[in-house]
């Protein structure tokens, strides 16, 4: 009941009765006068008083409670009255309120103030603050009166900011992040350790300081800025990155981050600052940033910047009017590059280039590596078409040296697609596809040249493209069918073999010409289901023969095969597969190639051509004499067929130079032990100089052009009668 009653005395000995009690302890009788008078008395002063009111006597005993503090406490007057005090006061403290309370005892009139803990019979704790007055000599209250103040949540709200106050030090202390704190002068009042080792500077040094000591002398104002804007009321927190200069001199770039503490009405007091190094972040973000703009061999524009160039590019010559252009340029036979001297030859040499077109690029235009040996020019601000042309030639004049390496040089030309638009062309979304059909025209009809894009050319190009579709379906709707165009032996002219060639009817186009078609096939993987067609079909239709005739008469078949079917792994396998399924002897195949399938990666062709031979089956090399490399690579290839282009064939006719030349080849093949055929015999007198010649084998007209297999099987054992051209012999 009594909230911070201490001893009475200063001596336990003198009064045993503030000593350690039992709380069941009998209750001594007062020495104190407690009458009916006393106790209104003592009601009408209490009654109404919010602050706790008790009085107890000189030993410690309870006299009078008022009701703040009977409800503190939970017990009437009646039921403490004659109990000792301490028992209302918490047992942990009892020793120093036992001093307090005698050092009240001890001096009359005195009025000392102390906080004490309570503890009331139904075991609530609260803390009071209490002031006791010895007025034991005034015969009028003759006790102890204490008068206190419930501060229980005060305390409890002052043990919460300590133990705020306790985890902010220990985060700001042992933050592994910077933290500073600065006045409103923006000086430093405090640094953890992770700022001083950021910035290299002790915490002696730093506090004081503004933050012009550790900043980078380009970026002092940047700090300064941020405390005007906070202090202005603009913003109420701030963020910013700023470079640091360590005090060995090392820049850092800094993150930070600072916000104002206020007190009630809104001053600010201090500022409080976390920071970040950020150096290495930054690093890897350009690093990355450039990745994903530049290309990571030459070092150029990549896509994505160039579209975005490209898109800037419009939006300004639509504003303004000019004329920019776009130029897209290919690497004319770059694959042979790769294929014989190597990917890192090749990629040396993509460097070279870029090299030589940054060389002659203007300051406002973008050059770009586009992918694999494409590469565009963006040029902007041109005046007119003749600039266009001029950069065009620019271009390609840089390339006009050769490109050296440790293990010899390379001759490297290219071909150009070119569109160029104004204002009114500025939202044409197809420029880059306008360039690719443009380039497509170049390489094409004049590889190494310049194409400027036309209109029409998109109208070819969406042809091509169609074409493409429906070819990729020719089969499915069984369009496309294996015709045989006879080859015969000379001088008899009798049919030893068949050359198989691609036909397409078209359900609405009706015929489209090999030549239409088969390039857009190769350029596509649309040639891989169609060569599996055409071996099928071959290998199939040479087999029927062997049973229309004896085996050792029965004609071999001639399958052409493009680059990617020649290189493919999977080509020996395949034939190997096919030849079992029909039960066709190996030797009744002749695989067709050009000169320059042969000799585009010439350690994969050996390798193919090697394994071929131990098959059995022959190889053909086809349009020979019209390439640059075939007498080199002659001997190596070792073919068991020669075929002559007919172009040889029929300039023989009338130019005895071109004559020579024809018997030069024939010649040359007869001593290297070939097999020579010749190709597009269309009149007698080219069969009877072939036939002077020696050529073992010829195709023709003369003879028959390519026909169904119906009427392929109809030959097999046959010939022709030069004189009586197209007439089957039996």
């Amino acid at each position: 009941m009594i909230p911070n009653a201490r001893a009475p005395i200063s001596s336990l000995d003198e009064h045993p009765t503030l000593g350690p009690a039992d709380a069941d302890e009998p209750r001594a009788p007062s020495t104190h006068p407690v009458t009916p008078e006393y106790l209104a008395m003592l009601e009408a002063v209490g009654q109404n008083n919010t602050d706790l009111i008790a009085i107890v006597d000189a030993l410690g005993r309870v006299v009078y409670g008022n009701p703040v503090a009977q409800k503190l406490f939970g017990v009437t007057v009646e039921e403490a009255m004659g109990t000792q005090a301490r028992l209302y006061l918490h047992p942990d403290d009892l020793e120093k309120n036992l001093k307090f309370f005698a050092d009240v005892v001890a001096t009359a009139g005195s009025s000392t103030r102390q906080d004490v803990r309570t503890l009331s019979p139904s075991g609530e704790v609260r803390q009071l603050e209490v002031v006791c007055t010895n007025l034991l000599d005034d015969p009028s209250i003759h006790g102890i009166v204490i008068n206190g103040k419930d501060v229980t949540e005060r305390y409890e709200y002052v043990a919460r900011l300590q133990a705020l106050e306790e985890r902010f030090r220990v985060a700001f202390e042992e933050n592994m992040a910077p933290m500073s704190f600065t006045d409103v002068d923006d000086r430093l009042l405090d640094v953890n350790d992770a700022f001083c080792e950021m910035v290299g500077y002790s915490r002696i040094e730093l506090l004081g300081r503004d933050s012009t000591l550790f900043t980078h002398p380009d970026d002092v104002g940047v700090t300064e800025a941020s405390h005007d804007r906070v202090v202005n009321g603009e913003v109420d927190r701030v963020r910013y990155v700023k470079r640091y200069q360590r005090k060995d001199g090392q820049i850092i770039d800094v993150e930070v981050s600072r916000a104002p503490a206020r007190d009630p009405l809104g001053t600010i007091l201090y500022f409080v600052f976390s920071e970040r190094d950020v150096t290495e972040e930054r690093k890897l973000t350009a690093q990355l940033s450039h990745q994903a703009l530049y290309d990571a061999l030459t070092g150029l524009a990549n896509r994505t910047l160039i579209e975005a160039q490209l898109a800037k590019a419009r939006a300004n010559v639509k504003r303004h009017g000019g004329l920019n252009a776009l130029f897209l340029l290919d690497l004319d036979d770059f694959k042979g590059v790769n294929d014989t001297r190597g990917h890192l030859r090749g990629d040396e040499l993509l460097n070279g280039v870029a090299r030589r077109f940054e060389a002659v690029t203007r300051p406002s235009d973008t050059l770009c590596r586009f992918g694999g040996d494409e590469f565009l020019y963006l040029a902007e601000g041109l005046s007119s078409m003749q600039d266009v042309t001029s950069i065009a030639r620019r271009l390609l004049g840089a390339l006009e040296a050769p490109f050296h390496f440790v293990d010899g040089t390379v001759e490297q030309r290219a071909s150009v697609g070119v569109v160029a638009w104004g204002a009114h062309e500025a939202d044409d979304v197809n420029l880059l596809e306008n360039a690719d059909v443009a380039l497509y025209e170049a390489k094409h009809h004049h590889r190494g040249n310049i194409v400027l894009y036309e209109p029409s050319m998109h109208e070819e190009a969406s042809h091509r493209f169609l074409l493409v579709q429906e070819l990729r379906n020719a089969l499915a709707r069984g369009e496309l069918e294996l015709f045989y165009q006879p080859i015969v032996k000379l001088p008899d002219a009798s049919v030893v073999g068949f050359e198989g060639l691609l036909r397409w009817r078209h359900a609405q186009r009706g015929w489209v010409a090999p030549s239409e078609f088969i390039p857009l096939a190769e350029r596509s993987d649309t040639i891989f289901d169609i060569g599996l067609f055409a071996l099928e079909s071959a290998v199939a239709a040479a087999s029927s023969w062997l049973h229309a005739t004896s085996p050792d008469r029965a004609p071999f078949v001639c399958v052409n095969l493009s680059a990617k079917q020649f290189h493919s792994p999977t080509l020996v396998p395949l034939i190997e597969a096919t030849l079992a399924r029909h039960r066709l002897p190996p030797s009744k195949l002749v695989l067709e190639i050009t000169e320059g399938v042969a000799i585009a990666n010439v350690g994969d062709t050996m390798n193919t051509l090697s394994r071929l031979e131990r098959l059995g089956v022959g190889v053909a090399l086809d349009d020979f004499g019209t390439g640059f490399s075939s007498l080199s690579y002659l001997a190596t290839i070792n073919p068991r067929i020669i075929k002559v282009d007919q172009s040889f064939v029929r300039l023989a006719s009338s130019s005895p130079r071109d004559a020579t030349l024809l018997e030069a080849i024939i010649t040359l093949g007869h001593n290297l032990g070939v097999t020579m055929l010749a190709e597009g015999i269309e009149t007698r007198d080219q069969f009877a100089r072939l036939t002077g010649l020696r050529c073992q084998l010829a195709q023709g007209f003369l003879f028959s052009p390519a026909v169904p297999a119906a009427r392929a099987a109809l030959m097999v054992g046959g010939g022709f009668d030069a004189n009586t051209s197209q007439a089957l012999l039996f």
